[in-house]
């Protein structure tokens, strides 16, 4: 569970809990072990399983998405990313102008799990975490990724009212 530079957000309230222990019961329910924080990385990969870096502000991605990914990052030997549509327009800055549209279809929103096969988690000096699109960004540089499209409930949470909408979407579901 990565909770580094999150604020206080995952401990906001969804259905009356936590967004970190949503995200945690997930990772259970996926058949994840969990690690303890004072794991060492070596011991990490000297356990040759594939390592699963969950975000708490993506609470509600479905464990069966969290165990595909995982399954198909062994399957594949490739880092595979959680991600979902871009639905905003998103428009380029040049000069200090605004620019042209970018087409939405050609974009990615990362969101959770990023799952490391076993290979990459060898090849790795240290446990990876901070902002996943910025790790996925430094991952595909060096390993081969792929992405999953992650159900909208997988959705990432952004600040409190995120939180009411992903609660409203997922409120029939539990």
């Amino acid at each position: 569970m990565v909770e580094t530079d999150r604020g206080s957000l995952p401990f906001a309230l969804i259905h009356g809990e936590a967004l970190v222990a949503c995200a945690a019961w997930a990772l259970g329910e996926a058949g994840v072990t969990p690690i303890d924080l004072a794991t060492s990385w070596e011991a990490v990969v000297q356990s040759g399983e594939p390592f699963v870096l969950h975000d708490p502000l993506c609470p509600m991605t479905p464990a069966g998405f969290i165990a595909a990914c995982v399954e198909a990052a062994v399957a594949r030997e490739a880092v595979v990313v959680g991600v979902r549509p871009v639905t905003d327009t998103v428009k380029t800055v040049e000069d200090g102008l605004v620019g042209r549209t970018l087409d939405r279809d050609d974009l990615l929103a990362v969101t959770s799990p990023i799952v490391l096969p076993p290979a990459v988690v060898a090849a790795l000096d240290d446990q990876p975490a901070g902002d996943f699109a910025t790790l996925t960004t430094a991952l595909a540089a060096r390993f081969p990724v792929t992405t999953l499209q992650a159900p909208p409930e997988g959705r990432r949470v952004a600040d409190l009212d995120d939180v009411r909408l992903l609660e409203g979407l997922t409120a029939a579901r539990r």
